[in-house]
């Protein structure tokens, strides 16, 4: 039996939803339900939530839920939904803060409307500023932690907490961060420069991806980090992958590291094609590709009843 959160917890300004569908809020629109979803209204909610939440039930913050594919069992605990509200953009000389609900497109575009150069780079990454942080993602040669001066959030206990790229050690396509802690807000070095030079320098890199990527489709981003020294989409298409179907789940043609689902596929479905890949390409090539798309909760049909 789940935890109930309803009448426990006090003084939310947010919206706390029991048996939450959650399929709509990712971008491969698959995936079975959280026992909870609560959609902060800011921060301070956030804390106040946290604070009060029993400390052995689960919670996972989700963003855009572009590089998040939720199995069909569900999600255990609270998933805490942060991109509806927790989502303004400030900045002073040399640095922009944005919290962590922010669209890392819509960070990009703010500070070239700004004057600010250095994050051009995330007009092309289709999620937020908090699953940026915990993945260091990036692209065009350029990552979070090349442009991050700290990141600050709440422990599981809603103990606020500032730390740096150091701290929690972001590499590549990954970081350190203790479980149950989640970020709310960043702040980045910018300079000054001509807005039209940076707007001119995200048109192609918006081009460029538009040329390369599959795009219009319901996808989940790059499905797998790249090995060392070499490209995962080249071994990918070397196994022989490009194309690859299991029912309505299949590898993208144009770019053959990128999961599609072409209408009713499951999340088994997509997730059991992703490791017949994997197996496909460590066959081919010796390699065993790591997951980049964060898989979250239970297979299979679970009872999710409150």
């Amino acid at each position: 039996m789940t935890v109930r959160l309803d009448n426990n917890i006090k003084g939310l300004r947010g919206i706390l939803i029991k048996a939450a569908p959650l399929a709509k809020l990712t971008w491969l629109r698959v995936g079975g339900i959280a026992d909870w979803l609560f959609t902060p209204a800011d921060a301070d909610d956030l804390q106040n939530f946290l604070r009060q939440c029993p400390n052995d039930l689960p919670v996972m913050p989700l963003g855009a839920g572009s590089n998040t594919l939720v199995r069909d069992g569900g999600v255990e605990g609270v998933v805490i939904h942060l991109a509806k509200h927790v989502n303004a953009i400030s900045h002073k000389k040399g640095e922009l803060r944005a919290e962590a609900g922010c669209s890392d497109a819509e960070v990009a575009r703010y500070a070239a409307k700004a004057g600010l150069s250095g994050l051009e780079f995330m007009v092309t990454i289709p999620g937020t500023i908090g699953g940026g942080l915990v993945m260091n993602a990036g692209c065009y040669g350029k990552e979070f932690k090349d442009v991050l001066i700290q990141a600050e959030g709440f422990q599981r206990d809603g103990t606020p907490f500032s730390i740096t790229p150091a701290e929690f050690e972001m590499r590549y396509r990954k970081t350190s961060l203790p479980e149950g802690w989640i970020f709310t807000a960043a702040s980045f070095r910018v300079e000054d420069s001509e807005g039209e030079d940076i707007r001119s320098r995200m048109k192609e890199m918006i081009a460029a991806r538009a040329d390369s990527q599959p795009v219009g489709v319901r996808t989940g981003g790059s499905t797998f980090a790249n090995p060392d020294g070499t490209k995962a989409w080249q071994v990918i298409d070397a196994a022989g992958c490009r194309g690859l179907q299991r029912g309505d789940a299949s590898i993208s043609e144009k770019h053959c590291n990128f999961l599609i689902n072409k209408g009713s596929a499951s999340a088994d479905d997509l997730e059991q094609l992703g490791e017949q890949v994997r197996d496909a390409v460590e066959t081919s090539s010796g390699i065993r590709l790591r997951w980049e798309i964060k898989r979250i909760g239970r297979k299979g049909d679970t009872d999710a009843s409150i």
